[in-house]
Parts: C-alpha cells; sequence; structure tokens
C-alpha cells in the first residue's frame, strides 16, 4: 500500500461488461493503465468476472460497494472482496468505528497485505436540512464529516471520500497523511451537468486530494483517451 500516491480514478459507471470492455480497448496502446471505479450498477450486474476480467488487463481497481452492516458480517464480505485483488474498497463510516475496524481486519490477508481502505462520511446528495430532519444528526454537515472522518482514522482506515472543497478540512482534522478521495471533478472549461459542487483537477490538487474520481468528463468525451490524459496532466502537473 502505497500512502502517498496521487492518481485519477476513472468512474467506470456502465451498465454491462460489454459497455466497459469497450471503453477500455480504448486504452490498450497506452503505457498508463488507468485506475478504475466500479461501482455498485457495474458489479451487481456483472460480478466477479467483470473485476477479474479488468484485473487481468493490468488496471488497478477501486471496487465502490460502500458496506454498512454489522461487523461481523462486515468482516466476512471484506474477506472475500481481498481475495479478488482489488487495490481499494470503501464502507460507510456511520458503520461506527467498530464496523470498520472488522472491516480491516476482514481486508487483510494472511499475508499482512491488503487493499486501501477507505470510508464514505456523507454522501454529497445528503443536504444539512436532510441529514438533521430525517436522520436526526443535529451537528452541523461540515462537524459530522469531520467526526465521520476521525472515527475512520481510529478505525485504521487509509482515508475517505468526500468534496474535493471539504479535502482540505479533512486533512487538518486527521493529518496529512489521512487520504481524500474526491469526487465532482469537472475541467474548468466544461459544462457542470448537474453537480454543483465542483472543481477542476488543478484545484483538487491544490486543495490536498489524494485521488480524483473523474466519471463523464472522461467516459462521455469525444476523446477519452486524451481527456484522460489532459486530467491526469493537470492534477499531477505533468508537462506533456
Amino acid at each position: 500500500m502505497s500512502m502517498n500516491a496521487k492518481d485519477v480514478i476513472i468512474a467506470c459507471d456502465f451498465a454491462s461488461a460489454e459497455q466497459t470492455i469497450a471503453f477500455l480497448d480504448k486504452f490498450q496502446n497506452e503505457e498508463r493503465k488507468p485506475f478504475l471505479k466500479i461501482g455498485m450498477e457495474l458489479y451487481y450486474a456483472e460480478g466477479n468476472a467483470i473485476v477479474r476480467e479488468i484485473k487481468s488487463r493490468g488496471h488497478k481497481i477501486f471496487l465502490d460497494l460502500k458496506l454498512h452492516d454489522i461487523p461481523n458480517t462486515v468482516r466476512k464480505a471484506m474477506a472475500v472482496l481481498s481475495s479478488l485483488d482489488v487495490d481499494m474498497v470503501n464502507v460507510h463510516a456511520a458503520g461506527t468505528v467498530e464496523m470498520m475496524k472488522a472491516a480491516k481486519e476482514g481486508l487483510t490477508r494472511p499475508d499482512g497485505s491488503r487493499p486501501l481502505l477507505i470510508a464514505v462520511t456523507q454522501l454529497t446528495s445528503t443536504s444539512e436540512k436532510v441529514m438533521q430532519e430525517e436522520l436526526l444528526i443535529g451537528s452541523t454537515i461540515g462537524d459530522t464529516i469531520i467526526k465521520y472522518a476521525q472515527n475512520a482514522k481510529a478505525a485504521g482506515l487509509d482515508g475517505v471520500v468526500c468534496s474535493p472543497l471539504e479535502s482540505t478540512i479533512v486533512k487538518e482534522g486527521c493529518g496529512q497523511e489521512f487520504m481524500t478521495i474526491t469526487p465532482g471533478i469537472r475541467f474548468a472549461d466544461s459544462a457542470a451537468d448537474d453537480q454543483v459542487r465542483i472543481t477542476s483537477p488543478a484545484r483538487a490538487r491544490q486543495l490536498g486530494s489524494d485521488y480524483i474520481v473523474v466519471g463523464r468528463p472522461i467516459t462521455a468525451a469525444d476523446d477519452p483517451v486524451a481527456a484522460y490524459r489532459r486530467c491526469v496532466a493537470e492534477f499531477l502537473e505533468i508537462n506533456e
């Protein structure tokens, strides 16, 4: 586990293996194989087979399933996911410190190695009003995110998913080595689509993001490979 690596992760939010492979075929001649996120839609449609297929092509994988259950169930589920040789997995921080510790235990292989383990604090779709009125969490959303991040750190996790705009406060509350994985990325000159709290790759780097997760700006681009290269160049400050 490289604790200070930075990278661009492409969100492969496709409905089938066929669509996913057609997209990945565009990157066949790339020296740099993109780090990919497999979410619920693709994983539930295609199962472990798609994970193994993508892995065999030389890609790193963030398996984004957001586990949240009793500690023993999460421990056992993580042991299964660990055997898939993925590189990053996640849980909901709301599952408590005990559940997050169990997730790490299950994820750790007999040789001591394991994928990176991160936690989701509050989903970006959850507003402070909804959090307070429906979930009966009386704190501000900012305070809640920091507390959940601190719980994740206390449980031994590697970092959290948060918006790029929250990356700075998470680092301040949990230390610079605690990773922030940030979606909500758009190029500075592109449409915002349905995203409100958005940041460019370069700005996300400045705010302290360790990994950025990028979907439509790459997957829906006229030239996805060029869009990916641009994203990497901006985020990692590479002069092409």
